[in-house]
């Protein structure tokens, strides 16, 4: 792990003489005339022009393993009027994870985001194919669905020895029984424009595509080839006619109040947002629904602007039911894609990816971030920024896990065995608190480009232990 980061550490620092440097409107090599600098009232450098940087992509996530690929950031300023904040910007990623379970997973994504294109209004676009060949699954309702891998000890068939000595010498088994595979296709554009001061509405079309199958294990089997996913279907939890995931075509509509100062790297200010999404049939949705989601942000300054007290609390519910494969998703309009799933770097950190899904779900985090020190390099503006943090997360109100009476005759008749694994695996319980806390480094550019490390840890062991993540960005 150390050798990675420092490689990680290396690529970076190689890179930002390059990040950023390239500015339109510079007076011609021939020339021989240098650029003007020209700082804020903060004495930082003001950029302009359009400042972009090609970097490999090398990350960690707890949940899919390390990451490798490219990206190229792409942001606009003009003449820097607006600086920190860039007039338009683009996010191009081409990316695999390596981690066993994951082999064959990757994405490409491409994002747009520009404020000048349409006079006062904001337009927003973001696309993205999403192949996981191992994605977590942990079921619904949080801890109503029981995560136990000592359920599981006995049931293992290894076929390949190596495979086996190797999670011996851990002391560990793989999660084979909670993953399935999933293809992802998600586009959307949003429109944001200004009613009053800082008080916005936003208007956007969403679609995605689902494909869900079950994960076929490598070297080794597990309950006789089944997993939870399957026994999810076997069960009847997921409908027949969902098992394979569907199409969503949505519109949104919502209101925002935003008076951040920065937006990639807020100090102080509010950012709050109330949504409401229809998915109906006839706008080509497999399986209609409709939710309304709200999350409020504040940032407060401790005294000062290198202090920061931050906290996120969100909210999101379903009208009635909804299909299984639209509950991981939760809404964001604007620049970012929809975050997928609560758990993991965007949401909760720490808690397992996709463990708290349900027709309602909340989650917050709340943190401290200090900026240590800040400095210029290379005519950039450089910060490191360390945090503190607690997260946590809660389903409302639950997915219907019961068996139907005629579901249960069958099992009983067909495969006790099924039967018995249910019992096991769904809990005749309510959700509790899904909670965690650790500390992570940022690296800071410009106020735009951040690397993030961060480490956090679960507070029950039916959530996970501890999980790292080397990302991109603040978490909100």
């Amino acid at each position: 792990m150390k050798k990675q980061l420092l490689c990680i550490i290396a690529a970076t620092a190689i890179c930002i003489p390059a990040m950023y440097g390239t500015e339109t409107g510079a007076p011609a090599k021939k020339e021989h005339k240098k650029k003007e600098v020209q700082y804020n009232d903060k004495g930082e450098i003001i950029k302009t022009g359009t400042n972009f940087g090609p970097l490999p992509v090398v990350a960690f996530d707890a949940d899919r393993g390390f990451q490798f690929g490219a990206l190229l950031n792409l942001y606009v300023f003009g003449d820097g009027s607006t600086y920190p904040n860039p007039k338009s910007s683009w996010y191009f990623e081409a990316s695999a994870y390596t981690k066993e379970r994951s082999v064959g997973s990757y994405k490409f994504i491409v994002n747009y985001d520009n404020k000048t294109l349409i006079p006062g209004v904001r337009m927003s676009i973001c696309t993205g194919y999403y192949k996981d060949a191992a994605l977590d699954f942990y079921g619904f309702n949080g801890f109503q669905s029981n995560y136990d891998m000592g359920l599981l000890k006995d049931s293992f068939k290894f076929e390949d020895e190596k495979l086996q000595k190797k999670f011996d010498s851990k002391g560990k088994m793989p999660k084979g029984f909670y993953r399935f595979g999933r293809d992802l296709v998600k586009a959307k554009i949003d429109f944001t424009g200004e009613i009053l001061k800082n008080f916005y509405w936003e208007a956007g079309y969403n679609l995605s595509w689902t494909k869900a199958q079950d994960y076929e294990t490598r070297g080794y089997t597990v309950m006789d080839g089944n997993s939870l996913f399957g026994l999810y279907k076997d069960w009847g939890i997921i409908p027949e006619e969902e098992k394979n995931g569907g199409l969503i075509s949505s519109v949104r509509l919502g209101l925002m109040y935003d008076s951040r100062n920065v937006e990639n790297n807020p100090t102080k200010g509010i950012w709050a947002e109330a949504h409401v999404v229809g998915a109906p049939k006839w706008l080509g949705t497999s399986h209609g629904h409709y939710k309304f989601c709200g999350t409020f942000r504040q940032y407060i300054p401790l005294g000062t602007e290198k202090l920061i007290f931050a906290y996120r609390l969100a909210y999101q519910g379903f009208f009635g039911n909804a299909p299984w494969y639209a509950m991981p998703f939760y809404t964001c309009m604007g620049p970012s894609a929809d975050y997928d799933g609560v758990g993991g770097y965007r949401t909760v950190r720490g808690l397992m990816l996709n463990r708290v899904q349900g027709l309602h779900t909340g989650f917050y985090n709340a943190e401290f971030r200090w900026r240590f020190i800040n400095f210029k390099l290379w005519k950039q503006n450089i910060a490191f920024t360390l945090s503190a943090f607690c997260d946590g997360a809660h389903v409302f109100k639950g997915y219907n896990m019961s068996l139907t009476e005629e579901k249960r005759a069958e099992l009983q008749i067909a495969a006790p065995d099924k039967l018995k694994m249910y019992n096991d695996f769904v809990l005749d319980r309510k959700d509790g608190f899904h909670g965690s806390a650790g500390a992570g480094l940022r690296f800071v550019m410009n106020q735009n480009f951040i690397v993030a490390f961060e480490y956090a840890r679960c507070f029950n062991k039916q959530d996970g232990s501890g999980a790292f993540y080397l990302n991109t960005g603040f978490l909100f």
